[in-house]
């Protein structure tokens, strides 16, 4: 197979099982669990980091903390270095939140892997996060 085809075959592939995986195990909207994980991994942090991190727009972002406030799945305080502004972090409840969703991933996943595949397939698979981690060395470095 060309390169540009396996380019274009890959890419639909992993798309359609992440969208799956995404239907069939998340609790959170894509867009709730997507603001939490970035809270998780990057700390509390003003609403334009967030949105800068998140790839969106400030009033989006604005939004989507509300929401989540009001859930209970994050915080608000002041900022130390900015009296105008806010920190925005990840709740105790919102991280058992996105915790509980990364299980739900993580064992769907699993069980399609047992079920779906042969032990020679799993070892064919178990090359796969090696790989596309190179690719994205690749296209990143």
């Amino acid at each position: 197979m060309e390169a540009s085809d396996l380019s274009q075959a890959l890419r639909l592939s992993i798309s359609t099982f992440v969208r799956a995986t995404r239907a069939q195990a998340d609790a959170l909207p894509a867009s709730r669990s997507e603001t939490l994980r970035e809270l998780a991994r990057s700390g509390p942090q003003p609403m334009a980091a967030l949105a800068a991190g998140r790839g969106v727009s400030h009033q989006t972002v604005s939004r989507m903390v509300g929401e989540l406030e009001q859930l209970g799945l994050v915080t608000r305080a002041p900022n130390p270095t900015d009296a105008r502004g806010f920190l925005i972090a990840i709740s105790p409840h919102g991280q058992a939140a996105l915790d509980a969703d990364q299980q739900a991933r993580h064992h769907r996943i699993s069980a399609a892997i047992t079920t779906a595949l042969t032990p020679s397939e799993r070892q064919t698979l178990a090359q796969l996060p090696g790989l596309l981690d190179r690719l994205t060395e690749a296209m990143t470095g």
